[in-house]
Protein backbone atom coordinates (compact mmCIF):
# COMPACT_ATOMS: atom_id res chain seq x y z
CA UNK A 1 0.00 0.00 0.00
CA UNK A 2 1.35 3.43 -0.97
CA UNK A 3 2.13 5.70 1.95
CA UNK A 4 0.97 9.32 1.91
CA UNK A 5 4.65 10.21 2.36
CA UNK A 6 5.35 8.71 -1.08
CA UNK A 7 2.77 10.86 -2.88
CA UNK A 8 3.69 13.87 -4.95
CA UNK A 9 2.28 17.36 -4.41
CA UNK A 10 0.04 16.74 -7.43
CA UNK A 11 -1.25 13.53 -5.82
CA UNK A 12 -2.00 15.38 -2.57
CA UNK A 13 -4.11 17.91 -4.51
CA UNK A 14 -6.04 15.34 -6.54
CA UNK A 15 -6.55 12.71 -3.80
CA UNK A 16 -7.07 14.81 -0.68
CA UNK A 17 -7.64 18.51 -1.34
CA UNK A 18 -9.99 18.61 -4.34
CA UNK A 19 -12.32 15.81 -3.09
CA UNK A 20 -12.80 17.61 0.21
CA UNK A 21 -13.48 20.95 -1.48
CA UNK A 22 -16.22 19.22 -3.47
CA UNK A 23 -17.64 17.67 -0.28
CA UNK A 24 -17.83 21.18 1.21
CA UNK A 25 -20.02 22.32 -1.68
CA UNK A 26 -17.54 23.79 -4.15
CA UNK A 27 -18.27 23.32 -7.86
CA UNK A 28 -15.20 21.78 -9.47
CA UNK A 29 -16.18 23.14 -12.90
CA UNK A 30 -17.07 26.71 -11.99
CA UNK A 31 -15.39 27.58 -8.69
CA UNK A 32 -12.10 25.68 -8.54
CA UNK A 33 -9.10 26.46 -10.75
CA UNK A 34 -5.81 24.61 -10.45
CA UNK A 35 -2.31 25.74 -11.37
CA UNK A 36 -3.32 29.31 -12.09
CA UNK A 37 -0.56 31.41 -13.65
CA UNK A 38 -1.47 35.01 -12.92
CA UNK A 39 1.82 36.76 -13.76
CA UNK A 40 4.36 35.92 -16.44
CA UNK A 41 7.23 37.06 -14.23
CA UNK A 42 8.96 40.40 -13.76
CA UNK A 43 11.19 41.54 -16.62
CA UNK A 44 14.69 42.54 -15.53
CA UNK A 45 16.78 44.80 -17.77
CA UNK A 46 20.58 44.90 -17.67
CA UNK A 47 22.15 46.96 -20.40
CA UNK A 48 20.71 45.74 -23.69
CA UNK A 49 19.70 42.37 -22.29
CA UNK A 50 16.47 41.36 -20.62
CA UNK A 51 15.55 38.43 -18.43
CA UNK A 52 12.15 37.38 -17.18
CA UNK A 53 11.80 36.34 -13.57
CA UNK A 54 9.84 33.39 -12.26
CA UNK A 55 6.13 33.36 -13.04
CA UNK A 56 3.67 33.34 -10.16
CA UNK A 57 1.44 30.28 -10.09
CA UNK A 58 -1.14 29.47 -7.43
CA UNK A 59 -1.83 25.77 -6.85
CA UNK A 60 -5.56 26.40 -6.39
CA UNK A 61 -7.70 29.53 -6.50
CA UNK A 62 -11.34 29.20 -5.50
CA UNK A 63 -14.00 31.59 -6.73
CA UNK A 64 -17.42 32.61 -5.49
CA UNK A 65 -18.26 33.46 -9.10
CA UNK A 66 -16.03 33.56 -12.19
CA UNK A 67 -13.48 36.38 -11.74
CA UNK A 68 -14.46 36.92 -8.10
CA UNK A 69 -11.75 34.96 -6.24
CA UNK A 70 -12.14 34.52 -2.50
CA UNK A 71 -9.38 32.13 -1.38
CA UNK A 72 -6.06 30.64 -2.46
CA UNK A 73 -4.66 27.23 -1.49
CA UNK A 74 -0.99 26.28 -1.60
CA UNK A 75 -0.20 22.56 -1.41
CA UNK A 76 2.92 20.65 -0.44
CA UNK A 77 3.69 16.96 -0.36
CA UNK A 78 3.26 15.11 2.93
CA UNK A 79 6.93 15.33 3.80
CA UNK A 80 6.35 19.01 4.51
CA UNK A 81 4.53 20.47 7.51
CA UNK A 82 0.88 21.52 7.28
CA UNK A 83 1.78 25.20 7.04
CA UNK A 84 4.78 24.96 4.74
CA UNK A 85 2.96 26.69 1.89
CA UNK A 86 1.40 29.45 3.97
CA UNK A 87 3.86 32.27 3.25
CA UNK A 88 3.50 31.71 -0.47
CA UNK A 89 -0.28 31.56 -0.08
CA UNK A 90 -0.29 34.84 1.83
CA UNK A 91 1.84 36.53 -0.82
CA UNK A 92 -0.57 35.42 -3.54
CA UNK A 93 -3.64 36.40 -1.51
CA UNK A 94 -2.23 39.91 -1.06
CA UNK A 95 -1.46 40.27 -4.77
CA UNK A 96 -4.92 39.00 -5.75
CA UNK A 97 -6.66 41.11 -3.07
CA UNK A 98 -8.45 38.20 -1.40
CA UNK A 99 -8.84 37.61 2.35
CA UNK A 100 -8.20 33.92 2.96
CA UNK A 101 -5.16 31.71 2.32
CA UNK A 102 -4.73 28.02 3.03
CA UNK A 103 -1.78 25.67 3.20
CA UNK A 104 -2.15 21.90 3.09
CA UNK A 105 0.03 18.79 3.02
CA UNK A 106 -2.92 16.41 2.73
CA UNK A 107 -3.45 15.99 6.49
CA UNK A 108 -5.69 19.04 6.86
CA UNK A 109 -5.59 22.79 6.26
CA UNK A 110 -3.87 25.71 7.95
CA UNK A 111 -6.14 28.72 7.45
CA UNK A 112 -5.13 32.39 7.58
CA UNK A 113 -8.11 34.76 7.41
CA UNK A 114 -7.38 38.46 7.10
CA UNK A 115 -11.07 39.26 7.56
CA UNK A 116 -10.92 37.81 11.11
CA UNK A 117 -14.50 36.62 10.54
CA UNK A 118 -14.27 33.78 13.07
CA UNK A 119 -12.27 35.74 15.63
CA UNK A 120 -9.21 33.66 14.77
CA UNK A 121 -6.80 34.92 12.16
CA UNK A 122 -5.06 31.55 11.92
CA UNK A 123 -6.34 28.06 12.78
CA UNK A 124 -5.97 24.40 11.85
CA UNK A 125 -8.81 22.57 10.09
CA UNK A 126 -9.38 18.95 9.27
CA UNK A 127 -9.78 18.02 5.61
CA UNK A 128 -13.53 17.61 6.17
CA UNK A 129 -13.94 21.04 7.80
CA UNK A 130 -13.07 23.19 4.81
CA UNK A 131 -15.56 26.13 4.71
CA UNK A 132 -18.51 26.17 2.31
CA UNK A 133 -18.93 28.77 -0.46
CA UNK A 134 -21.52 30.62 1.64
CA UNK A 135 -19.15 30.87 4.61
CA UNK A 136 -16.19 32.13 2.60
CA UNK A 137 -18.43 34.62 0.82
CA UNK A 138 -19.42 36.05 4.21
CA UNK A 139 -15.75 36.52 5.02
CA UNK A 140 -15.11 38.18 1.67
CA UNK A 141 -17.96 40.61 2.28
CA UNK A 142 -16.60 41.52 5.70
CA UNK A 143 -13.10 42.01 4.30
CA UNK A 144 -14.38 44.22 1.49
CA UNK A 145 -16.89 46.17 3.59
CA UNK A 146 -19.91 44.89 1.70
CA UNK A 147 -22.72 45.30 4.23
CA UNK A 148 -26.13 45.63 2.59
CA UNK A 149 -28.14 43.41 0.26
CA UNK A 150 -27.92 46.07 -2.46
CA UNK A 151 -24.14 46.32 -2.12
CA UNK A 152 -23.88 42.53 -2.31
CA UNK A 153 -26.10 42.33 -5.39
CA UNK A 154 -23.97 44.87 -7.26
CA UNK A 155 -20.62 43.50 -6.08
CA UNK A 156 -21.52 39.92 -7.01
CA UNK A 157 -22.99 40.73 -10.42
CA UNK A 158 -21.66 38.60 -13.25
CA UNK A 159 -18.94 39.64 -15.64
CA UNK A 160 -19.68 39.66 -19.37
CA UNK A 161 -18.68 36.51 -21.25
CA UNK A 162 -18.96 36.25 -25.03
CA UNK A 163 -18.20 32.53 -25.32
CA UNK A 164 -14.68 33.12 -26.67
CA UNK A 165 -13.01 32.09 -23.42
CA UNK A 166 -11.48 35.54 -22.93
CA UNK A 167 -10.86 36.39 -19.29
CA UNK A 168 -9.51 39.50 -17.60
CA UNK A 169 -5.89 39.46 -16.51
CA UNK A 170 -5.43 39.36 -12.77
CA UNK A 171 -4.76 43.10 -12.44
CA UNK A 172 -7.78 43.93 -14.63
CA UNK A 173 -9.88 41.65 -12.43
CA UNK A 174 -8.67 43.46 -9.32
CA UNK A 175 -9.36 46.89 -10.86
CA UNK A 176 -12.85 45.88 -11.99
CA UNK A 177 -13.82 44.25 -8.68
CA UNK A 178 -12.47 47.09 -6.53
CA UNK A 179 -14.22 49.70 -8.65
CA UNK A 180 -17.59 47.95 -8.68
CA UNK A 181 -17.38 47.30 -4.93
CA UNK A 182 -16.45 50.93 -4.22
CA UNK A 183 -19.35 52.25 -6.30
CA UNK A 184 -21.69 49.78 -4.60
CA UNK A 185 -20.64 51.33 -1.29
CA UNK A 186 -21.44 54.85 -2.46
CA UNK A 187 -18.14 56.19 -3.80
CA UNK A 188 -18.71 58.32 -6.90
CA UNK A 189 -15.21 59.54 -7.78
CA UNK A 190 -12.67 56.83 -8.54
CA UNK A 191 -9.35 57.06 -10.40
CA UNK A 192 -7.89 53.96 -12.06
CA UNK A 193 -4.32 54.25 -13.38
CA UNK A 194 -3.21 51.64 -15.91
CA UNK A 195 -0.24 51.76 -18.28
CA UNK A 196 -0.44 51.77 -22.07
CA UNK A 197 -1.25 48.32 -23.43
CA UNK A 198 -2.67 46.90 -20.20
CA UNK A 199 -6.27 46.71 -21.38
CA UNK A 200 -7.90 49.84 -19.99
CA UNK A 201 -10.81 49.72 -22.43
CA UNK A 202 -11.59 46.09 -21.64
CA UNK A 203 -11.50 46.83 -17.90
CA UNK A 204 -13.77 49.85 -18.44
CA UNK A 205 -16.17 47.70 -20.46
CA UNK A 206 -16.46 45.11 -17.68
CA UNK A 207 -17.01 47.82 -15.05
CA UNK A 208 -19.68 49.50 -17.17
CA UNK A 209 -21.35 46.20 -18.04
CA UNK A 210 -21.63 45.07 -14.41
CA UNK A 211 -22.92 48.45 -13.19
CA UNK A 212 -25.35 48.70 -16.08
CA UNK A 213 -26.73 45.17 -15.79
CA UNK A 214 -27.05 45.44 -12.01
CA UNK A 215 -29.20 48.54 -12.48
CA UNK A 216 -27.08 50.99 -10.54
CA UNK A 217 -26.19 52.97 -13.67
CA UNK A 218 -28.98 53.87 -16.11
CA UNK A 219 -26.95 56.00 -18.51
CA UNK A 220 -23.21 55.83 -18.96
CA UNK A 221 -20.93 58.29 -20.74
CA UNK A 222 -17.53 57.12 -22.05
CA UNK A 223 -15.21 59.97 -23.05
CA UNK A 224 -12.03 59.91 -25.12
CA UNK A 225 -9.83 62.61 -26.67
CA UNK A 226 -9.60 61.31 -30.26
CA UNK A 227 -12.11 60.07 -32.80
CA UNK A 228 -9.87 57.10 -33.54
CA UNK A 229 -10.24 55.94 -29.94
CA UNK A 230 -14.00 56.34 -30.03
CA UNK A 231 -14.25 54.33 -33.24
CA UNK A 232 -11.88 51.68 -31.94
CA UNK A 233 -13.86 51.37 -28.72
CA UNK A 234 -17.17 51.07 -30.55
CA UNK A 235 -15.86 48.35 -32.88
CA UNK A 236 -13.91 46.57 -30.16
CA UNK A 237 -14.81 45.73 -26.56
CA UNK A 238 -17.95 47.90 -26.50
CA UNK A 239 -19.51 46.23 -29.56
CA UNK A 240 -21.46 43.94 -27.23
CA UNK A 241 -23.67 46.86 -26.15
CA UNK A 242 -25.12 46.77 -29.69
CA UNK A 243 -28.25 48.90 -30.15
CA UNK A 244 -28.05 50.24 -26.57
CA UNK A 245 -24.99 52.33 -27.53
CA UNK A 246 -24.54 55.46 -29.62
CA UNK A 247 -21.81 57.96 -30.49
CA UNK A 248 -22.59 61.60 -29.73
CA UNK A 249 -21.99 63.85 -32.74
CA UNK A 250 -22.21 67.66 -32.49
CA UNK A 251 -23.72 67.50 -28.98
CA UNK A 252 -26.95 65.95 -30.22
CA UNK A 253 -27.95 63.78 -27.27
CA UNK A 254 -30.65 61.21 -27.88
CA UNK A 255 -31.84 59.91 -24.52
CA UNK A 256 -33.21 56.73 -26.07
CA UNK A 257 -29.80 55.13 -25.62
CA UNK A 258 -28.04 53.98 -22.45
CA UNK A 259 -24.33 53.84 -23.39
CA UNK A 260 -22.83 56.97 -24.94
CA UNK A 261 -19.40 57.48 -26.50
CA UNK A 262 -18.13 61.01 -27.07
CA UNK A 263 -15.11 63.28 -27.41
CA UNK A 264 -14.68 65.24 -24.22
CA UNK A 265 -13.81 68.32 -26.29
CA UNK A 266 -17.27 68.14 -27.85
CA UNK A 267 -18.94 68.38 -24.46
CA UNK A 268 -16.71 70.99 -22.85
CA UNK A 269 -15.49 73.49 -25.45
CA UNK A 270 -18.60 75.64 -25.53
CA UNK A 271 -19.51 77.93 -22.66
CA UNK A 272 -23.23 77.57 -23.26
CA UNK A 273 -22.92 73.81 -22.86
CA UNK A 274 -20.33 73.65 -20.10
CA UNK A 275 -22.63 71.37 -18.08
CA UNK A 276 -23.63 69.13 -20.99
CA UNK A 277 -22.46 66.05 -19.11
CA UNK A 278 -25.39 66.55 -16.71
CA UNK A 279 -27.69 65.33 -19.46
CA UNK A 280 -26.57 61.82 -18.50
CA UNK A 281 -27.42 62.03 -14.81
Amino acid sequence: MTSKKDLTERDIISKFIIPNLVKSGWDIQKQIREEVYFTAGRIYVKGNRTKRGKAKKADIIIYYKPNIPIAVIEAKDNNHSLGAGMQQGLDYAEILDIPVAYSSNGDGFLEHDRSNFTGQIERNLTLEDFPSPAELWQRYKKYKGIETIKQERISAHDYFFDGSGRKPRYYQQIAVNRTVEAIAQGQNRILIIMATGTGKTYAAFQIIYRLWKSGIAKRILFLADRNALINQTKRGDFKHFKERMTVIRKKQIDKAFEIYLALYQGLTNYDEDKDAYREFS
